[in-house]
């Protein structure tokens, strides 16, 4: 987890910043963090549209301009033909529901968050798709 926290320092995006591993047999596959797409300007330059529409968290996801975390992950590890069926992802956020089921279509079978996000529906899809979900507790 720690891992993933260090990772998040990498995101520009104005509002959050989450980091996300993923790990099959002790071995780290993928990292990701949220931000705009390669090549384009990241958010830190060209400002968030959501938070000048006064969106709350977890609604509207279509008008961020960045990718999240959990999605840069399972991109990264795809572009270097990594497999990330069975693995487990850290993340910083419980998914939102768009994560949620990209994480499910992509065989993750565990997922490890340090703190919630609000999106109910996201947490009933996991738990119907039986992906094990724990909250990871700093000591």
């Amino acid at each position: 987890m720690q891992i993933a926290h260090l990772v998040s320092q990498r995101s520009t995006c104005l509002r959050r910043k989450v980091g996300a591993v993923l790990v099959r047999n002790k071995r780290m596959l993928a990292t990701g963090y949220n931000g705009a797409p390669s090549g384009l300007e990241h958010c830190l330059d060209y400002g968030c549209l959501r938070e000048k529409l006064k969106i709350p968290s977890g609604e509207r996801h279509e008008l961020c301009r960045g990718l999240h975390a959990e999605q840069n992950a399972i991109i990264q590890a795809s572009l270097y033909g990594i497999s990330v069926k069975d693995s487990v992802m850290y993340i910083i956020n419980q998914p939102c529901i768009i994560c949620t089921k990209m994480l499910i279509n992509a065989g993750i079978k565990e997922i490890i968050i340090s703190d919630g996000y609000p999106d109910k529906m996201a947490m009933n899809f996991l738990k119907e798709a039986g992906i094990k979900v724990r909250v990871f507790k700093r000591s």
